[in-house]
Order: structure tokens, then C-alpha cells, then sequence
């Protein structure tokens, strides 16, 4: 039986999208900060892009998981041949 665990390169394949969306975010909100007010006016929206990317990232990985899993699972073999006949 082959492994059911997530690999980090099955994540990274699922994450890109949202990682790249993650960085444009905080690259924005850093560039349209006025001068001299960079922290205290882009560290809310880093930390909010921060934390949908972390949501986002976890939800999947978690999703990947149960992939894996019910790829193995008997009752998930057995469903698929029902679903056939």
C-alpha cells in the first residue's frame, strides 16, 4: 500500500496560486503606504493577506490529505465500483 501522508511538492503544487496572490497583496499594500508611515499603514493589510493565504493553504493541504486517504480507503475502492456498475 502506498503512503497516504501529503508531500510538501503536492502542497506547493496546490499553494502557488495563492501564494503569488499573497505577495501582489503585500506588495501593494507596502507601495501604497505614504512615505514614512510604511509599517503602521500597510501592517494591517500585510497581516490580513497573511492570514487568508494561512486559511487558504491549511484548508487545502487538509483537502490533499483526505484525498490521499480516500484513495486508499476500501470503502472509497468500493463506492467507485458501485458508481461503475
Amino acid at each position: 500500500m502506498e503512503d497516504k501522508r501529503v508531500t510538501a511538492e503536492q502542497i506547493l503544487n496546490e499553494i502557488n496560486v495563492d501564494v503569488e496572490k499573497m505577495a501582489q497583496k503585500m506588495a501593494d499594500a507596502i507601495n501604497n503606504a505614504q512615505e514614512g508611515a510604511i509599517i503602521d499603514q500597510s501592517e494591517e493589510p500585510v497581516r490580513d493577506a497573511h492570514a487568508e493565504f494561512r486559511q487558504k493553504a491549511y484548508q487545502k493541504a487538509i483537502n490533499l490529505l483526505w484525498k490521499n486517504q480516500q484513495v486508499f480507503s476500501p470503502s472509497a475502492q468500493l463506492s467507485a465500483t458501485e458508481m461503475e456498475k
